[in-house]
């Protein structure tokens, strides 16, 4: 659990409040999903899925472990009048609490980073995911510019970004997310590691 919310929140806010309209314009544009049902897994503060349910027909659905960050989502929820379509619900990534086949487009900013078993946790993207649903998770930036003044910024806020920033796009890590997707029979897969961040994408195949 996040040890500090309200601080998570306000920062997810003040700092990176720039990329989530355009994470989710690049999701829309290489997916083509705009109807249909979406899950938001890790979502935090809910702002990437809040900025898919401004831009869609999408029943988003917000799920995280935190409690005290699903109060923030709600609250943030509440102060987006155009996100209609949109709950929240409590769980886990590793255990996902819906049936199989029920989602058309699953997301996540941040969150993989702090999976304890990746493997199980997108194979559990992949049961729920509808067939022919698609999957956007890492840790973009949207752009290469967006991304520099979001860790400029950040250094001045935090000493530790650049260790985490570091250890979040080392090859170790990138190893083991492959791994992992192996070991989950995801092996149809695009893995972007560039200047606008960390991104992995699949897709549930029609007869799945």
């Amino acid at each position: 659990m996040r040890t500090d919310p309200e601080g998570f929140d306000r920062i997810a806010r003040e700092v990176f409040a720039p990329l989530y309209p355009v994470v989710a314009h690049q999701i829309l544009c290489g997916t083509g999903v705009r109807r249909g049902r979406c899950l938001d897994v890790g979502t935090g503060p809910g702002l990437l899925g809040l900025a898919l349910a401004q831009l869609t027909d999408l029943e988003v659905c917000l799920l995280d472990r935190d409690p005290e960050m699903l109060r923030l989502a709600r609250r943030n929820v509440a102060a987006s009048p155009l996100a209609t379509n949109t709950r929240t619900v409590e769980g886990d990534v590793h255990a996902l609490p819906f049936p199989e086949d029920t989602f058309h487009l699953a997301v996540s900013r941040g969150s993989l980073f702090f999976w304890d078993d990746p493997e199980k946790a997108f194979g559990e993207i992949l049961r729920v995911l509808a067939p022919g649903g698609f999957a956007w998770i890492g840790g973009g930036f949207g752009t290469g510019e967006l991304k520099q003044k979001i860790a400029g910024a950040m250094r001045l806020r935090d000493p530790q970004w650049r260790p985490m920033v570091e250890k979040h796009t080392s090859q170790d890590l990138r190893e083991r997310f492959l791994r992992a997707l192996d070991g989950a029979g995801i092996l149809h897969r695009e893995v972007q590691n560039d200047d606008e961040g960390f991104w992995i994408r699949f897709r549930k195949g029609e007869g799945a």
